[in-house]
């Protein structure tokens, strides 16, 4: 792919997420795809399965973001997504995303952000006081992967 190939998906990808159209962000991952954060570790159909989960559930969710970097077939993107936590509080989650992507589809998405952070802000008091701990990331992982019909990250 060219760098602005590349762009194109990533331009595509971010104004899908920006209108909450998990469809169409579904539809621009490879079949074979893989996707990980620090939540949800997910591959092939379930990566598509989870925004389209995901967006559905996000009534609040508004997002900026910048292609940082647009390579042959790689790509960076810094973007910010606000919402309202469900049950709990605002949050303002800066990320940092690193893709690959093939024949013009995402094959692998590496998704970056202060876990610690962000369950602060959602989670109030129980993720201030336990969001350092491995275990307490792995429940909050097997909730929401429940919550989108996917597999933990294990």
């Amino acid at each position: 792919m060219t760098p602005e190939e590349t762009r194109e998906v990533l331009t595509r990808f971010y104004e899908a997420l920006s209108r909450r159209d998990g469809e169409t962000m579904a539809s621009l991952y490879a079949k074979d795809a893989t996707f990980e954060d620090a939540v949800y570790k997910v591959e092939g159909e379930d990566v598509g399965k989870m925004w389209r989960g995901l967006m559905a559930k996000a009534k609040t969710l508004t997002i900026s973001y910048t292609i940082a970097k647009a390579g042959s077939g790689t790509g960076t993107v810094e973007w910010t997504a606000r919402y309202v936590f469900p049950g709990g509080g605002p949050v303002v989650n800066v990320i940092l995303s690193e893709l690959e992507l093939e024949n013009g589809k995402i094959v692998r998405q590496r998704d970056r952000f202060d876990f610690r952070r962000w369950a602060a802000q959602a989670l109030g008091t129980k993720g201030k006081l336990f969001g350092r701990f491995e275990w307490f990331r792995r429940i909050v992982s097997r909730t929401a992967a429940n919550r989108v019909g996917v597999p933990p990250k294990p």
